[in-house]
C-alpha cells in the first residue's frame, strides 16, 4: 500500500478536482462530459451550506485521487449520500489509495447517521464493479428501473414548448 493520507478537500484543492473529474471522464469514455469550471467548484463546495463535499488523496502533497459526494434524501430510506465519483489518478491505481478514500466516504455516511449510500458504475468497468462488490456493495442491473435526466438546454426546450 502506498504512503497516503486522506483529508478533506478545501478550496485551494478545486484546481486538483477539477483535474481528476476530467481525467475521469477521459476514462468513461467521455472526455467533453465536464462542464463545470474551477469557479463552479469554489462556489458550490466552499461556502456555508456546500452543495457538495470531497475527500483527497495525497502523496508527497501530490493530490492523486477523489472521493466526491453529495447529500440527497430518500422518500423511502431518509437521509443517503450519493458518491458521486471515486477517482484515483491512473499512475497510482491499485495501491489502496481508492480503498482509503472509499472507506474514509463509509466512515463520513456513519457519522452523519445516512441510511443508504449509492452511486452509479458504468456495466463496462469491470475493476471498479468487482472492487465494490468485494466490499459487500449491492449493484442493480437496472433492468427495472433506468437512470433518467436533462441538462441545462433540455429543460429549457422543455420549459418553453
Amino acid at each position: 500500500m502506498e504512503n497516503h493520507i486522506i483529508r478533506k478537500a478545501n478550496s485551494a484543492d478545486v484546481k486538483d478536482i477539477l483535474r481528476l473529474l476530467i481525467e475521469l471522464a477521459v476514462y468513461e469514455k467521455d472526455p467533453d462530459a465536464v462542464k463545470i469550471t474551477e469557479k463552479d467548484l469554489l462556489e458550490d463546495g466552499f461556502r456555508d451550506n456546500p452543495r457538495y463535499e470531497c475527500f483527497i488523496a495525497e502523496i508527497n502533497s501530490e493530490i492523486v485521487g477523489l472521493a466526491f459526494y453529495t447529500p440527497r434524501y430518500s422518500t423511502w430510506d431518509g437521509k443517503t449520500l450519493h458518491l458521486e465519483d471515486l477517482v484515483v489518478t491512473e499512475k497510482m491505481r491499485g495501491k489502496g489509495i481508492g480503498l482509503s478514500l472509499y472507506k474514509s466516504f463509509l466512515k463520513e455516511a456513519k457519522k452523519q447517521g445516512v441510511n443508504r449510500v449509492e452511486w452509479s458504475v458504468l456495466d463496462w468497468n469491470k475493476p471498479a464493479i468487482n472492487f465494490y462488490l468485494k466490499s459487500g456493495a449491492l449493484i442493480d442491473d437496472y433492468s427495472k428501473w433506468k437512470i433518467v435526466r436533462m441538462n441545462k438546454s433540455l429543460i429549457e426546450k422543455f420549459l418553453s414548448s
